[in-house]
């Protein structure tokens, strides 16, 4: 790993502390918590907490969901529709990525004739070391296709809604002082950049050639069972690493899969139908995958403490159901393209090419491997604690150096392009809770609401999804589990849907011609996450209609009371 990409990645852990350091600084919050059913105090005026906003009713005293809306919108002078507007902007600019890629490689092109043409190659230079003429242009619409930027570009203009509403609108030029502190409030107090920091670490530790390996060990030994061919790979890595993922979390066991397929099955050329299908089913299966436990899967901890729901809970509610969708939908996937099996079977290319020095097999002594899995438990341990896993990484990078022989170079770019992805999408998710709440709380039927949580989650990070769905109150256990079971289940939709999935589309885009489609994604996954969500649905557990808050809620009451009569027999001896 070179210096400047050393000093890159300081700088963001070090922009990380500082924000965190700020967050303990005399500025004095809008809203405090427990004001408005808040759980944290909330610096910034925007957005509004849930608990203001009036209740619009209709004529029987249930929520009107179109007043509701309406009233919402309009509130703030109409930030909130602003916001939802840039958000959706930055949504369909997704889908826009690949006609970017395309403009991008076609001004490269145009430029490359153009500097020969014009002796400004690096040849045509008198200089040692000289480089080529570079296009703005060219780069400019690469950066635009960037699928793992494009959240962040949006957030610009976010920004500048922020600078009008908060600032400029009520005091002209002079409110902009007040804007910008109304932007630094909200971006260094009110929105956790915790999630997005941890998944760029978690990201470069599990994609080291150390760990790498490990998994492929692992993994190769089940594919070895059933032949060892690519079929055997595919199968392996496509159900095995998700279930990984409850336990060394989502977004390693995605880093891993990613790097594990691309070795066995991308790198083979398979058809862009087999691509898709592939990847759609690697992303639902990841997103299920998690459920196993109440600590890896993000949409699960958002809610695992305030809803009770524990380790045992979500194993027998959950992940029990998780795995039988995972066994289902890979083999119905594995029937479907069982023919394409064979012919990458017979395809020499990829088997007879000159090994590159990433891709060798020289052995790695076990200590190494003992560390770098030390360092990944580390993280996984402290995940929730950025002073301690951002220290432990940069020992680790130190590590790595010391061992240079055994590591190949520790790539920042996917995990800080990730990273940067993830940052963007907390700070736009943040913004639509005024209409993703009512949506959710409006639905009574659980199969419903199991379905419109999926739908939502395409649109919106599934974290987002439970944690706006555990603020609010009085949710019974049949709408928690379809909430959940519907925002795990869509997690494979789109790319933005669960939190790893922009590691997987950064390690696994190079495959599809001008990026991965987001249209052909969720074509690709719509089949896998039918099967999960049937799956969580319709076979039947305890915990679908029994709540185990109030369940534990009951049990401490009846303690209590036990205490007390016990207190007052002894008294009355």
């Amino acid at each position: 790993m070179s210096t400047y990409k050393h000093l890159i990645f300081a700088l963001v852990a070090l922009l990380g502390l500082s924000s965190l350091s700020m967050a303990a600084g005399k500025d004095k919050p809008a809203y405090h918590a427990g004001e408005y059913g808040l759980t944290e105090d909330q610096y910034a005026v925007f957005p509004i907490p849930l608990g203001k906003y009036e209740k619009q009713v209709n004529e029987n005293g249930d929520m009107d969901l179109g007043a509701t809306l309406s009233y919402r919108a309009k509130q703030q002078n109409g930030f909130n529709l602003v916001a939802t507007i840039i958000f959706v902007c930055a949504i369909l600019h997704t889908f826009l990525a690949g006609i970017f890629m395309r403009m991008a490689h076609h001004e490269e092109e145009k430029h490359s004739k153009r500097i020969e043409a014009e002796g400004r190659t690096a040849e045509a230079k008198p200089h040692e070391g000289a480089k080529d003429d570079v296009s703005f242009k060219a780069h400019l619409y690469h950066f635009l296709g960037e699928v793992e930027a494009i959240f962040g570009i949006w957030v610009a203009a976010l920004v500048i809604s922020m600078y009008y509403f908060f600032g400029i609108q009520g005091e002209g030029i002079l409110g902009i002082a007040d804007g910008y502190n109304q932007i630094k409030l909200y971006f260094a107090k009110d929105v956790n950049f915790i999630e997005p920091v941890f998944v760029v670490i978690i990201m470069a530790i599990s994609a080291t050639r150390p760990v790498v390996r490990f998994a492929e060990r692992i993994i190769g030994s089940v594919a070895r069972v059933f032949g060892g061919g690519t079929a055997a790979w595919w199968i392996s890595v496509i159900t095995i690493a998700p279930i990984l993922g409850s336990f060394i979390t989502e977004p390693a066991a995605m880093t891993i899969s990613a790097m594990l397929l691309s070795k066995r099955f991308f790198d083979k050329k398979p058809s862009t139908l087999f691509a898709y299908a592939t990847l759609g089913l690697l992303f639902v299966n990841i997103s299920v995958g998690g459920t196993l436990t109440h600590f890896a899967a993000p949409p699960v901890l958002m809610v695992a403490q305030k809803w009770n729901f524990g380790l045992g809970y979500m194993f027998m509610n959950y992940g029990i159901k998780a795995i039988v969708g995972i066994i289902i939908a890979n083999a119905l996937y594995f029937i479907a393209f069982k023919k394409q099996f064979a012919a990458l079977s017979n395809n020499q290319d990829a088997e007879d090419r000159k090994v590159l020095w990433e891709d060798r097999e020289d052995p790695i002594p076990f200590m190494v491997t003992f560390t770098h899995l030390a360092f990944l438990g580390w993280t996984v341990l402290s995940a929730h604690y950025p002073p301690l896993f951002i220290t432990g990484f940069m020992f680790f990078i130190g590590f790595t150096q010391a061992t240079g022989h055994h590591q190949n170079d520790v790539s920042m770019k996917s995990p800080l392009l990730v990273g940067f992805f993830l940052a963007g999408l907390v700070i736009h998710g943040k913004c639509q809770s005024w209409w993703i709440e009512p949506l959710i709380t409006s639905i009574d039927n659980q199969y419903i609401l199991m379905i419109g949580s999926t739908v939502l989650t395409a649109f919106n990070d599934n974290a987002a999804i439970t944690y706006l769905a555990s603020q609010a109150p009085g949710l019974s256990i049949t709408a928690k589990y379809a909430i959940l079971a519907g925002a795990v289940t869509g997690g494979g939709l789109t790319v933005i849907a669960n939190a790893p999935n922009p590691a997987g589309q950064s390690i696994l885009g190079k495959y599809f011609d001008g990026g991965v489609a987001p249209f052909k994604l969720m074509l690709a996954a719509l089949v896998p996450t039918f099967i999960m969500g049937a799956c969580f649905m319709l076979i039947k557990s305890d915990g679908m209609t029994n709540d185990p808050l109030k369940k534990y809620e009951d049990e401490a009451k009846a303690k209590t009371e036990k205490v007390h009569a016990e207190a007052e027999a002894a008294q009355e001896h």
